[in-house]
């Protein structure tokens, strides 16, 4: 595909050199994004090739020290004691803000190009995708490098700058919205994106599909607590989608590399937005020093975590011993740049949005709307492709069930909005449900922060480092080259 030239100073991803040359090249000698095939090859970078992965996770309170003095990244330390990266590099913070914004960048770009051909109906395909890729850019960014979504205080909490336009300048200096204002954006982007977009793609699981689309979307409001359109947005699913979530059984069959390579795979039904990230990740289970470790597994996966007090349906692996052990779900695609020195870098097929996801989103919306009846029926159907050995007859989700296995403690879920501590419990179970599920994929840290969630890092032969409620730490620092460039830091 042909190289299209973005700028985006608030990256600083091309140097000040670089940017003066493009910028005082006449528009002639620019590529110009004149065609709907151009505008469809520019939205292939509108998706964000880093990971927020490995970084994501190791925040969470699903990591442990190994206490294996031969383990270390410093990255993975830094990222345990949330400290901000000092390295720019793959998988670090600094790399997936850059990562955010340049899809912003293509995803604006596009917008662009698309009003100035006239907006015709028949590039509404395009449009929905591109106004859809900014949303999803820039929600992780504000879910990363913000305080959590309260609308008691979002008038003046510091969001994120929201771009909606490409740059015509060589430096322009960013402020960042509010979150009153990043919210209001990302609302008008992804409802106007849900009118346009189609499933029509050569392989639609790269793109926003209309599923794919839908589901974002659910996680949007369910952080925003409008419980009702995460119904209505996941009403086909309803109370059995058969066929539609991961089949956790079928992958016990599988030798190792298949299962490594399976799970991130487009033609897994419950895959919906599917991205080759540049990332090392595969890699961090034998590397890093802070992750799921063997001597505390069953306190995340075990199964007193499952409301049915059943092993969950899937295998841990190691590989080294017990000292640290994962769930296989990431393969690395070595891409060689200079095969003589053995040069290259890795990519990993990552799920960016999946309908399990989306079934949990629907049942966590319909507890908060008191409709326990259908979430017990759909919250049963959901175990019950997740839990070993798992027997309808016996089997059974109940009130009493979910309330006796998740008592309430006082303080401990604390969202923006009002609960009553039957909701509370159901909450917690579907948290957990939550976090078994998506072990390793980084989305433990959206419950932590949306739930207030208190977080220890106990570390070996140190003072046990607590993530407070309303810490400032919860919030990313914004990296330096973003922050040298004008861009406000968090407060610390």
């Amino acid at each position: 595909m042909k190289k299209i030239k973005i700028t985006l100073s608030l990256l600083l991803l091309i140097s000040i050199s670089s940017c003066d040359e493009f910028l005082s090249e006449t528009p002639d000698n620019r590529t110009q994004i004149d065609t709907p095939e151009k505008i469809t090859e520019l939205l292939v970078n509108a998706y964000p090739k880093g990971s927020y992965m490995e970084f994501a996770e190791t925040m969470s309170d699903n990591v442990f020290d190994s206490a294996d003095p031969g383990l270390f990244e410093p990255n993975n330390t830094q990222n345990y004691n949330w400290e901000m990266n000092e390295a720019v590099d793959t998988d670090t913070q600094a790399n997936y803000w850059d990562a955010c914004y340049n899809a912003i960048a293509h995803a604006n770009k596009a917008l662009q190009a698309i009003e100035e051909l006239g907006s015709p109906a028949s590039l509404n395909p395009q449009k929905g995708e591109a106004l859809l890729a900014r949303a999803y850019a820039h929600f992780m960014l504000v879910t990363f490098w913000a305080n959590r979504y309260n609308p008691a205080t979002a008038d003046t909490d510091l969001g994120i700058p929201y771009v909606t336009e490409p740059e015509d300048v060589l430096i322009k200096k960013y402020k960042r919205n509010s979150m009153a204002e990043v919210f209001l954006y990302l609302e008008q982007d992804i409802e106007e994106g849900l009118k346009y977009v189609t499933n029509e793609y050569k392989q639609p699981k790269f793109h926003f599909n209309v599923e794919a689309a839908k589901a974002f979307a659910s996680r949007f409001y369910l952080i925003k607590g409008n419980w009702a359109k995460v119904v209505s947005l996941s009403d086909q699913l309803a109370a059995n989608p058969d066929g539609k979530l991961r089949n956790y059984e079928s992958y016990l069959a599988f030798d190792f590399n298949t299962r490594l390579r399976v799970y991130g795979e487009a033609t897994e039904e419950t895959n919906l937005l599917v991205t080759s990230a540049q990332s090392w990740y595969k890699r961090s289970f034998y590397q890093n020093r802070f992750q799921l470790t063997g001597a505390r597994q069953d306190e995340i996966v075990g199964a007193s975590t499952n409301l049915f007090n059943k092993n969950w349906l899937f295998d841990i692996l190691s590989y080294n011993g017990q000292i640290t052990v994962f769930v296989p779900k990431f393969d690395e695609y070595f891409k060689y740049t200079n095969p003589n020195a053995g040069i290259g870098n890795g990519f990993v097929s990552q799920v960016l949005i999946s309908n399990n996801e989306f079934y949990l989103n629907r049942i966590e919306a319909l507890v908060m709307q008191n409709n326990f009846a259908e979430a017990n029926i759909e919250l049963q159907y959901y175990l019950s492709t997740i839990t070993e050995g798992f027997n309808p007859a016996t089997d059974i989700v109940t009130n009493e069930l979910v309330v006796d296995t998740y008592p309430v403690i006082q303080n401990e879920y604390t969202p923006f909005y009002n609960t009553s501590d039957e909701q509370k419990s159901y909450i917690k179970a579907i948290a957990q449900i939550r976090r078994v599920d998506f072990i390793h994929e980084g989305i433990r840290w959206f419950d932590i922060k949306r739930f207030n969630l208190e977080v220890r890092h106990e570390i070996y032969n140190n003072p046990t480092n607590i993530l407070t409620k309303n810490d400032k730490r919860r919030a990313l620092q914004i990296p330096l080259h973003a922050s040298s460039n004008g861009v406000e830091k968090n407060p610390r």
